[in-house]
């Protein structure tokens, strides 16, 4: 039984801004403020029973091991000796964000009809280049079912950033789909991550039929005003592609081409005239969560600063008050998140799979997310300041943070990975 399941990154106890992301315009902006990582963590988990109450199924995956000791002895220092830039990169707990966690292609989409999974390398930015061989430890835990086929990463220099840049269409879940590689060729001031012969090897890793693989070029004015990925402007489910109008470089060709393959398919574009991309990228309209609930409709999970936006609450009233396929809002409160450039759709690594294939601990229940709390409520910092991360007893508090939670969820393997 093919179901689609979350799994969304449990925010780790080294939350903190310090702005390492150029182009992620909320994580350079609000650098240098003092970050809540408990109730960040919080927040989090307060979305997944949020869609547990939807009626979704729900995983979870787990903080990585920081400050990066392993990343930093191979650059021939400790975190003791390290200046304060290369810490914050040692300790950033930006792997929260599961939707660059890896590239995710069904098994009614691949040749051997396996669900496969390659890891994301993240190469662009230095404090997210560390984390595939932590995030590959637990799809390698979560997934060894041999019904799954979990790669290593795309060689550098080729960025790829997992499934921030990556769609997937069609008539249901459990039906062979369009799968849909977005890369960036220029960002004007900022870097394009998703490059395309990254796209090109995942999609053969994956052994997915070459006419029902697209590879789509985002438009430079969208990276350019922020959209560092591609799901900060556009998202799909089943049969829907909910998009900005200016999110790709060629929207003509690519809407024909979807048509084409997807004859079904239904594109709801919001218009620049309704909403500028500059408000898109501030309210993260289009980093939301679009999911099929139990009784067959959709509903488009929002963070609470889409509400705050006149223009874009304005608009999505219109949408659902209409005739098409999203009829319902649901806004969750990811604050935390989104002061470091992360939204709901940020949050959560999609996986079309058989529950029944995958490591049980990486799934939640209310129980389990009730387990998860208490941990963040008694070990996680309650505020890291930006001076606080050179403090060896702060660095001992996120350390023993994990190892707790490790050992609350009986996932000790995890430990030193």
């Amino acid at each position: 039984m093919l179901v689609e399941i979350n799994f969304d990154g449990l925010i780790g106890p080294s939350h903190n801004y310090a702005g390492l992301s150029p182009g992620n315009l909320a994580a350079t902006r609000n650098a240098g403020r003092v970050a809540a990582p408990r109730r960040a963590a919080l927040e989090g988990i307060a979305k997944m029973r949020a869609n547990l109450a939807l009626g979704l199924t729900q995983g979870v995956l787990l903080p990585l091991a920081r400050p990066d000791h392993a990343w930093l002895e191979s650059l021939a220092t400790s975190y003791a000796e390290a200046t304060d830039h290369l810490q914050a990169q040692a300790l950033s707990a930006s792997a929260m964000w599961a939707a660059n966690a890896a590239t995710v292609s069904p098994a009614p989409d691949t040749a051997d009809g396996r669900c496969h999974l390659t890891v994301a390398n993240l190469v662009t930015m230095p404090h997210r280049s560390h984390e595939w061989p932590g995030t590959l430890a637990q799809l390698n835990l979560a997934f060894a079912d041999p019904s799954f086929a979990v790669h290593g990463p795309v060689p550098p220099p080729f960025g790829d950033e997992g499934a921030a840049n990556h769609m997937r269409l069609c008539a249901a879940h459990d039906q062979p789909g369009v799968e849909v590689f977005v890369y960036g060729v220029s960002g004007g001031p900022f870097p394009a991550r998703q490059h395309r012969e990254a796209s090109l090897a995942v999609a053969r890793r994956h052994r997915l039929d070459a006419g029902y693989a697209l590879f789509v070029e985002q438009s430079e004015a969208a990276i350019a005003a922020g959209a560092f990925h591609n799901d900060v402007v556009a998202v799909a489910n089943e049969r829907v592609l909910f998009a900005h109008e200016q999110a790709f470089a060629d929207k003509g060709r690519f809407y024909a081409d979807l048509r084409d393959r997807l004859p079904e398919v239904e594109i709801v574009e919001v218009p620049a005239a309704r909403v500028s991309l500059a408000d898109a990228v501030a309210s993260y309209l289009f980093n939301a969560q679009l999911v099929t609930l139990p009784d067959g409709g959709m509903a488009l999970i929002l963070p609470e600063e889409a509400r705050e936006n006149p223009a874009v609450w304005s608009w999505l009233q219109e949408m659902v008050a209409g005739n098409g396929p999203i009829r319902r809002l649901e806004v969750v409160d990811v604050r935390q998140s989104m002061a470091n450039g992360g939204g709901p759709a940020c949050l959560r690594l999609r996986v079309v799979a058989d529950p029944a294939a995958i490591d049980p601990r990486f799934l939640v229940d209310n129980a389990r997310l009730d387990l998860i709390a208490n941990v963040v409520e008694q070990f996680w910092p309650e505020a890291i300041a930006p001076a606080a991360i050179a403090d060896p007893a702060l660095v001992g508090m996120i350390e023993r943070a994990r190892e707790a939670l490790l050992e609350a969820l009986d996932i000790v393997e995890l430990i030193y990975n």
